[in-house]
């Protein structure tokens, strides 16, 4: 798994009053509420998976933004206001890996409480800094309860990210091979015969684009037979073709980046990269074409 770290950036000066730290945590707590509830509203049928956890997840920031509120109001004599901020908070729901969650196909309960036990690990960590760089006692204070409450929410968090990956997994075993088990090769044979076929319900201009989105620059033996003798198109309607070509697509990326980080020698590790870097190119174009085709 690649790793990454938890805070893109650290807070930029110490906190230097309560009604500073509550404005902090309470515009940390609306953005995550906004964010979470846009993917519990998003009425996308691929996320119909993750459609329980994120109403879960946006009523216990919505919580979290009343109890700051009332807290801040107790202690300062006022609500948290905006103007009490002398730099931007730190994200720690993030906007980009929301949007990579709402825009995937392959999104699960597992990987939405891993998000959600990310995020409050995140928010810890930040808590950390400011009780570190805090000179005022009472900060310091109401920062640990904050640390405190995130390690708490952590593991709840983490509990049912447990139990989602042990459903899953059980799923997974009683099924048989499915789309997303099968090999590289099979996947890239069926994405172009998708491809194929979605190109049939589009403009000249966007068959011809989509068209040029094929396993060519593959090396031979990434090819089945049957890519080398013509292919005929798959079957089914257009929405059902766009939605699993996409799908293909981002499970072919995710392949080749687990490969190359798994890979054994140099020369595995490259090739892996670089059909990592054309199928995540391949998957960006393929959702251009599908945005532009929604337009129409």
């Amino acid at each position: 798994m690649r790793k990454e770290p938890l805070l893109t950036a650290v807070p930029p000066a110490p906190v230097a009053s309560l009604s500073e730290l509550y404005a902090i945590a309470f515009d940390q707590a609306q953005k995550a509420t906004q964010r979470y509830g846009a993917l519990a509203t998003q009425p996308d049928e691929h996320l119909l998976p993750v459609h329980a956890v994120f109403p879960v997840l946006s009523a216990r920031e919505r919580e979290r933004c009343d109890s700051l509120s009332a807290a801040c109001l107790a202690a300062c004599g006022k609500r948290p206001d905006g103007s009490d901020l002398r730099w931007a908070p730190i994200d720690l729901v993030a906007a980009t890996e929301i949007a990579e969650i709402g825009n995937s196909s392959l999104a699960t309960p597992y990987t939405a409480w891993a998000l959600a036990a990310r995020d409050r690990q995140r928010a810890f960590v930040f808590w950390t800094y400011v009780i570190a760089l805090a000179e005022d006692p009472q900060v310091r204070l109401t920062a640990e309860s904050l640390a405190r409450e995130a390690l708490s929410d952590g593991n709840r968090w983490r509990r049912e990210r447990r139990l989602a990956w042990r459903s899953e997994k059980t799923a997974a075993d009683d099924g048989a091979a499915s789309d997303e088990r099968a090999s590289a090769a099979l996947l890239e044979s069926l994405l172009l015969r998708d491809i194929i076929a979605w190109s049939q319900g589009l403009t000249p201009a966007q068959r011809d684009q989509l068209l040029a989105m094929d396993p060519s620059r593959l090396p031979p033996n990434f090819l089945t037979p049957s890519d080398q003798s013509g292919i005929e198109p798959a079957p089914g309607d257009h929405e059902t073709i766009k939605r699993r070509a996409l799908r293909r697509a981002e499970q072919l990326s995710n392949i080749y980046l687990d490969e190359a980080d798994s890979a054994d020698d140099e020369s595995s590790m490259e090739l892996a990269q670089k059909l990592a870097a054309g199928s995540i190119m391949r998957l960006a174009g393929l959702r251009n074409v599908a945005a532009a085709s929604a337009l129409r």
